[in-house]
């Protein structure tokens, strides 16, 4: 099916306004269905099949996932490595409670996070943080990492400077803890946490939340992939606020998207070029892999890139090089949803998702997932 075709869905204005509708991408689901914890092993979890644009569904596996691949196929994977970003502290002086989320640093080495406090901090104002780090930490008194607040950016994001010198990610293993979604329950990772919430080809530190289509995806199921004739390719994206911050508006084309860094050097252009040239499939693994991909592509043709994406996939986005899409059950009223119902058509997905609930698939990010199909001929 053409992108022509595909965007016929939104052909005129009265369309395209209410596919701009927030409302469209909501839906109730049953509490129990949020997975609070993994599944033992990661590939167990189950695979919802759905095509594109068309209708019905079908049931499988995540390590079946290579029975419905073809051979000269190609999955794209995010490389990035989330860090220990939740941090937990108190407030010098008041003694009161602080949670922040670590978003990076800026070029004098001040952090930016984002934060929650009673009442209102002031400039100078210094939080200490309690170790939570997953390795074992100094307890001096001068290896306490305290936090100065300096100011706020535009967009409310919080500039701290750190007492102690140093690489960030260092210190963050230290103070840190993995930064778990709020649906999971807990706010201090437990040990399996740090090891389930990272995929097994995470590289590059720099995400503050888990590409979690990935998390499925184990060394073994990776390399029969590979025997049976589908390549990897990586790209890096870290997911930050762009991700995974609500939607406040009613209206899509209102939202803000915050930027993200990503990367797509040119030995996987070349592959995947070279894969569309042969005929095979371009399988994006998550969300921020379509970004990523489609960011780089936004001149007609796949380019190397490496810097900020603001890309809001939304209706009538036109995929330029993205076949097929593994992807987790996403949240409501997100952009994630909104994404991939661009992708699917938006009623394929809302018809998948009751399905999913009907028949008790895993929610988010520990939960099951989906694999979205070009439509069959």
């Amino acid at each position: 099916m053409s992108d022509q075709q595909i965007l016929a869905n939104f052909a005129t204005s009265d369309e395209l306004h209410l596919a701009d509708d927030l409302a469209l991408y909501d839906y109730v689901l049953p509490e129990e269905l949020i997975a609070q914890q993994p599944l033992p092993e990661r590939d167990a979890s189950r695979l919802l099949i759905v095509r594109r644009n068309q209708a019905g569904v079908e049931h499988s596996q995540i390590r079946q996932l290579a029975d419905w691949l073809r051979p000269g196929d190609c999955l794209v994977l995010n490389d990035t490595r989330v860090l220990p970003a939740r941090l937990i502290g108190e407030r010098i002086g008041t003694g009161g409670k602080w949670e922040g989320l670590y978003l990076g640093s800026n070029g004098v080495g001040d952090w930016r996070l984002i934060g929650h406090t009673r009442g209102t901090l002031q400039s100078g104002d210094v939080i200490r943080l309690i170790p939570l780090g997953h390795s074992e930490c100094k307890t001096r008194d001068d290896d306490i990492l305290r936090l100065t607040f300096i100011g706020r950016e535009p967009d409310g994001v919080w500039v701290m400077r750190p007492n102690l010198a140093g690489d960030p990610v260092m210190l963050l293993q230290q103070f840190g803890t993995m930064p778990l979604p709020p649906y999971m329950q807990r706010k201090i990772a437990g040990d399996s946490d740090w090891d389930r919430y990272q995929t097994t080809y995470a590289v590059h530190p720099g995400s503050v939340a888990a590409p979690t289509a990935g998390l499925h995806l184990t060394e073994p199921l990776l390399a029969d992939l590979q025997q049976r004739g589908v390549s990897l390719a990586r790209v890096t994206l870290h997911v930050g606020l762009g991700t995974f911050r609500p939607i406040s508006v009613e209206r899509l084309s209102e939202h803000h998207m915050h930027s993200e860094w990503c990367e797509i050097a040119e030995p996987a252009v070349a592959q995947i070029r070279e894969t569309k040239q042969r005929g095979g499939r371009i399988v994006a693994v998550g969300t921020t892999s379509v970004r990523t991909l489609e960011t780089a592509s936004v001149s007609g043709q796949l380019q190397p890139y490496c810097g900020e994406t603001a890309l809001f996939i939304r209706p009538p986005f036109e995929f330029r090089t993205i076949d097929a899409l593994l992807t987790n059950f996403h949240l409501p009223r997100s952009t994630l949803l909104v994404l991939v119902s661009t992708f699917a058509g938006r009623e394929v997905i809302r018809s998948a998702y009751e399905t999913a609930i009907r028949e008790r698939y895993r929610f988010y990010s520990y939960g099951d997932a989906m694999l979205i199909l070009p439509a069959t001929v």
